[in-house]
């Protein structure tokens, strides 16, 4: 199929969030498919466009709507036709796409863990107890109770300089972020330490750059596959049909990581208390082919372990 090329007179329209780590991914995408293409940087247009998620910063997540409030305006500017695709965080969407649209093109992966960030010591384990600790993520939240009832958690939203200012202003002694945005960003010496995934599961998609577009627009499809990470799309499929099988979402603290090796996925999953009372763990590991279905078994032996309320707040 022959397909019309963008040109910087009729430039191919990139949306995305605004803040630094969102410009970085846009950047990145339109770094991957000029080269991919073999056209000029100015024939893709970053087009920025304000989340109800990012105007309203003073609040958690689960009062004012969860994941969707980072997605919402952006998939309506493409279903008007307004954007041609779409760059996220994977991690903060949710795991079905409105009518219309698709999410069919990831880029390579990045660090899965968690950084820690601290003024005062380089290591999670080594917080003393009754340290006031940053987060907005119900998932870091739990866990870190669930292995750490002695801290206290006060909530902490806001970008990376937000965080550090907060830091600064002894709002508390220490927060996570994400090691991959802060690699996408440079940043990466800011973190006090990285935390593995057998100390800290990460978030389900954490390290991903999924890019979202119109299922009836076959010029972004045929440009997308041109850039899409096949193996990381096959870990996504086992991850996504995890959370999606548990009714996940920025509500629920659950945390899951697919691993390939060879033709064979490792999947990783745990659901936990919203006040860390208890954590469920388990793993699967299939061929890679396998994925998805594995992700749906996991989360339904999770789910029976669980029993009715496990998710209820407390």
């Amino acid at each position: 199929m022959t397909i019309e090329m963008p040109t910087p007179a009729k430039p191919f329209r990139i949306g995305t969030r605004g803040s630094p780590l969102a410009l970085a991914q846009a950047n990145e995408t339109r770094e991957r498919l000029a080269h991919a293409h073999d056209l000029p940087f100015e024939a893709f247009q970053i087009v920025v466009i304000k989340t109800t998620g990012d105007k309203i910063i003073d609040r958690p997540l689960k009062e004012i709507g969860g994941k969707g409030l980072f997605t919402k305006e952006i998939e309506e500017a493409m279903l008007a036709g307004e954007i041609d695709i779409a760059v996220h965080s994977t991690k903060d969407m949710p795991v079905d796409q409105p009518e219309g649209l698709c999410l069919t093109c990831y880029l390579p992966r990045e660090d899965v863990r968690d950084a820690f960030l601290s003024r005062a010591t380089r290591h999670l384990a080594d917080l003393p107890a009754g340290t006031r600790v940053g987060t907005s993520s119900l998932r870091r939240k739990a866990q870190l109770l669930n292995r750490r009832p002695d801290l206290e958690v006060v909530e902490f939203r806001g970008n990376v300089q937000t965080r550090l200012k907060k830091l600064d202003d002894g709002v508390a002694a220490c927060t996570f972020l994400a090691m991959a945005g802060l690699n996408r960003l440079g940043m990466a010496d800011i973190a006090s330490s990285a935390i593995e995934p057998d100390e800290m599961l990460p978030a389900v998609a954490q390290g991903t750059i999924g890019i979202e577009r119109r299922e009836d627009d076959a010029r972004a499809a045929a440009m997308l596959e041109a850039i899409h990470h096949g193996p990381t799309g096959q870990r996504l499929a086992a991850e996504r049909a995890f959370l999606a099988a548990l009714g996940g979402s920025c509500e629920t603290p659950i945390a899951g990581l697919a691993e390939i090796d060879g033709g064979t996925l490792r999947l990783r999953g745990e659901i936990l208390r919203t006040d860390g009372s208890e954590s469920i763990a388990d793993e699967l590991t299939v061929p890679v082919e396998d994925g998805a279905a594995a992700g749906r078994d996991l989360a339904q032996t999770l789910l029976g372990r669980a029993g009715d309320g496990f998710f209820d707040w407390r």
